[in-house]
């Protein structure tokens, strides 16, 4: 028997390089990878410094043939940007891999690991890497420069209040702090009966004018006006403007509605206190305790007028009291105010303590009023009010003295107070040197009502002590430590202010 044996393996011999003479394995070149290298480059033609513009303002960059994207350092955004940049010179070759190189933030470089192939000389396939330096340059966007050329704004919102007094604009800023309207706002201008925002989106303007509609009872008017056509393109520019009026009726004002106004709220009566103006008007009745609310639409269809601003309130001394337990309403009454108690009382103008003159009248304040307590209120008695639906009244159904709030300390409540409010970073014109003391009104205003500080973020003041109790030592209300917010301080995660908890 006979044993075939089994054909031996083949192995595949070497070659010498035809410009070297190194021993390499057979390829379709007959050459190293190190003489191969030397005659082609296959990176040839593709630049290895590019240009990059960057906008200092903004922080984008921008991508051809003019559109700016916002890309972070090191980013796939940034990444596939520089590789746009140089992806036309790269159509002859396979892209394989592509990284980035650190280098200093402020370097002003970018610098990329690009890895690609290519075939060569009879089929031979090489890979190479190299690096890409892309030089960043400084360029203004087009956005940033119609800001620096003052000619920025696409769309306005002009807010106005055709009122003595800014109660609602002070709580319409706090509104807008609280949902961030006014990030997107390029500019926020202050003028005297009003407010201007300025966009560069007719987007974000229109976005602003549903808030204002869903947060005060307000109008709005929108108009537009053409800046420039491209009949080639057919393209227009125009700027759009936005008219929003308040109702110019604010906090503590005393109105008069008209007959048919007052007998659709239920047949309240005409004299009524506005005591808060949210989405709607909250008027209550002083004679009865009647509650109703008026909406934007309601308030433009039978329109009404403020009798008196804060400046004409007089300070009036509490000489008797009597609380009324048992009011009946007439048929078709409205809804009455449990957080009011009705009360008569007899008071007496501290400027005329030297007289025996004394008001009698009908007041909400029952519940705060004690004998001998100081109450702001009008004097109807002796004020001489033009108003149409005032004239046309019974002057028997006029009240002598309409009372609006406690009195309290200024001076003591400012001290005690340990909270603030944000404010918006505006431009001011014709202020006017009230400004302080209707804020401090507006401050007051948020300590004595509850519902109204809901929708406004409270901060603890940390340059105060903190007053843990909610009255004063004479009465005033306070805010509670419970609703304050902390505010954020970006020092601590720097090591200045809280650089013990880090190192603890």
């Amino acid at each position: 028997m006979e044993y075939i044996q089994a054909p031996a393996a083949s192995s595949q011999g070497n070659i010498l390089c035809c410009t070297c003479g190194v021993p390499i394995p057979p390829n379709p070149a007959n050459m190293c990878v190190a003489c191969l290298r030397t005659q082609v480059d296959i990176s040839e033609g593709i630049p290895k410094q590019v240009t990059v513009h960057f906008c200092k303002q903004c922080e984008r960059y921008l991508q051809p043939p003019a559109t700016w994207v916002q890309c972070a350092l090191e980013s796939r955004e940034l990444l596939s940007l520089c590789l746009k940049k140089i992806k036309s010179s790269m159509t002859k070759v396979r892209l394989i891999d592509a990284g980035f190189l650190w280098t200093e933030p402020h370097s002003k470089r970018i610098k990329m690991k690009v890895t690609i192939q290519k075939e060569v000389l009879n089929g031979a396939i090489l890979q190479q890497v190299f690096v890409v330096e892309f030089v960043v340059q400084n360029q203004m966007c087009d956005d940033c420069h119609r800001v620096e050329a003052k000619d920025f704004w696409k769309a306005v919102v002009q807010v106005r209040q055709k009122t003595s007094h800014k109660k609602t604009f002070y709580y319409l800023e706090q509104l807008i702090l609280k949902h961030k309207l006014h990030s997107n706002a390029l500019n926020i201008k202050e003028i005297h009966d009003g407010i201007d925002f300025y966009y560069g989106l007719k987007q974000h303007a229109q976005k602003m004018v549903d808030f204002l509609q869903c947060t005060v009872p307000c109008r709005s008017k929108a108009s537009q006006r053409l800046i420039s056509h491209d009949i080639h393109s057919n393209t227009y520019n125009y700027k759009s403007t936005f008219s929003v009026e308040i109702v110019p009726v604010c906090k503590d004002n005393v109105v008069c509605l008209s007959p048919r106004l007052a007998q659709s709220l239920g047949n309240m009566g005409q004299v009524c206190v506005c005591v808060r103006v949210t989405s709607t008007i909250h008027l209550i009745d002083p004679a009865t305790l009647q509650i109703a609310e008026v909406d934007g639409n309601t308030y433009w269809r039978n329109p009404f007028n403020s009798l008196c601003n804060p400046r004409q309130l007089e300070e009036f001394i509490v000489m008797d009291i009597d609380i009324i337990r048992d009011q009946k309403l007439g048929a078709g009454a409205g809804t009455r105010s449990s957080r009011h108690t009705l009360a008569e009382v007899w008071v007496q103008k501290t400027s005329e303590m030297d007289t025996s003159q004394q008001y009698h009248c009908r007041t909400f304040l029952g519940h705060l009023l004690n004998i001998g307590d100081l109450v702001l209120g009008f004097d109807f008695a002796n004020s001489n009010i033009n108003d149409e639906h005032l004239n046309k009244m019974n002057p028997h159904h006029i009240p002598d003295v309409v009372l609006i709030k406690k009195g309290y300390d200024r001076a003591r409540r400012v001290k005690r107070r340990n909270w603030k409010l944000q404010e918006m970073a505006r431009d001011r014109e014709g202020m006017d040197t009230d400004d302080e003391r209707q804020y401090q009104d507006f401050l007051e205003d948020l300590e004595e009502d509850e519902a109204l500080r809901k929708n406004v973020n409270i901060f603890r003041d940390a340059s105060k002590i903190p007053v843990e109790s909610d009255t004063d030592d004479d009465g005033a209300p306070q805010i509670s430590l419970a609703e304050m917010l902390e505010e954020l301080s970006l020092t601590d995660a720097t090591g200045e202010e809280g650089a013990d908890m880090l190192t603890d």
